[in-house]
């Protein structure tokens, strides 16, 4: 009889096979990994540390640079390392747990970025409302809310790959762990397994950019009743949400919305929104935020002026 769980572990192959271009990746992407952890982690120190940025909006910030440091951290070390390494493997307890990762803290962020949407929608369109509504203890409630949605939503994915049985090839034609790229491997029929990947992680992207896109129609149309200063002010901020709902949420769409079908495109734009997405963060948030900048200057001039 054939084991159907033979394999017990798997080579990457990486974003590319060529020497030199490994070297490249290697370079590039340590500085965007490091470029991500440093601008986030900023970011997550100048709100624990700032008595300016106590709002919901910077509270759920927090969680979001949190998010993305700990997504980007779910891929982009293995794909430094391998991009240097000779073989590129890893084990079945190891993919398995990065799959469990990437999809915690990816859906995270997505939960996290409709809790930043709902924020702008109660201040700009019950301002009245909005220090009852979006009090302290709410958003507390929200965000554990949305853990426990994350934890979920990645333990249905193991769920889902735990069932896959694999007794053949072993060479997995991506950079990370996932369930498409582990499907392609699968010695079983994984028609209803997509499927339901599909109404998972699929449903999960689309309904929510568009009932992000909804929210912020309804948020910019609001605005028309606004001061001219006030409105200079809101569309900054939700200019710069949208930014990243649409960087974010495009690659993800496109990858988990779609029938089991595979783009040699992919994995380039796998990269984006699992590594480009969290390093542009910060950057779109900090440039964009006059609020942001000033409690960083303050928060380590004073920091600086200690020392």
């Amino acid at each position: 009889m054939i084991d159907l769980h033979s394999v017990t572990e798997f080579m990457l192959l990486g974003l590319t096979q060529d020497p030199l271009k490994q070297k490249m990746v290697f370079v590039i992407f340590l500085i965007f990994y490091m470029g991500t952890v440093v601008g986030n982690t900023l970011i997550i120190v100048t709100i624990k540390f700032s008595r300016t940025l106590g709002s919901p909006m910077y509270f759920f910030l927090f969680y979001l640079s949190f998010a993305d440091s700990c997504f980007s951290t779910s891929t982009a070390p293995r794909l430094i390392v391998d991009a240097i390494s000779k073989k590129s493997i890893i084990s079945y307890n190891e993919c398995i747990t990065q799959v469990f990762a990437l999809h915690l803290f990816g859906c995270m962020e997505i939960f996290v970025l409709i809790l930043m949407a709902v924020d702008r929608y109660v201040a700009i369109c019950k301002p009245l409302r909005y220090p009852v509504i979006m009090s302290r203890q709410v958003c507390v409630i929200l965000i554990v809310l949305a853990w426990i949605g994350s934890f979920i939503h990645s333990t249905a994915q193991i769920v889902l790959a735990l069932r896959l049985p694999f007794c053949g090839p072993n060479l997995i034609d991506h950079y990370c762990c996932d369930l498409q790229p582990l499907l392609k491997l699968a010695c079983m029929d994984t028609y209803m397994i997509n499927l339901l990947l599909v109404s998972n992680s699929g449903a999960i992207c689309s309904s929510s950019f568009v009932l992000l896109m909804i929210s912020y129609f309804v948020i910019l149309h609001s605005l028309r009743n606004h001061s001219a200063e006030g409105r200079k002010k809101a569309l900054s901020t939700c200019t710069s949400h949208i930014i990243v709902v649409i960087l974010f949420f495009g690659p993800c769409i496109f990858i988990y919305a779609r029938p089991p079908t595979t783009f040699p495109m992919d994995k380039m734009v796998a990269v984006f929104y699992t590594i480009g997405t969290p390093f542009l963060n910060p950057l779109i948030y900090t440039l964009r935020n006059a609020e942001v900048k000033n409690a960083m200057k303050k928060l380590w001039h004073v920091k600086i002026m200690t020392e």
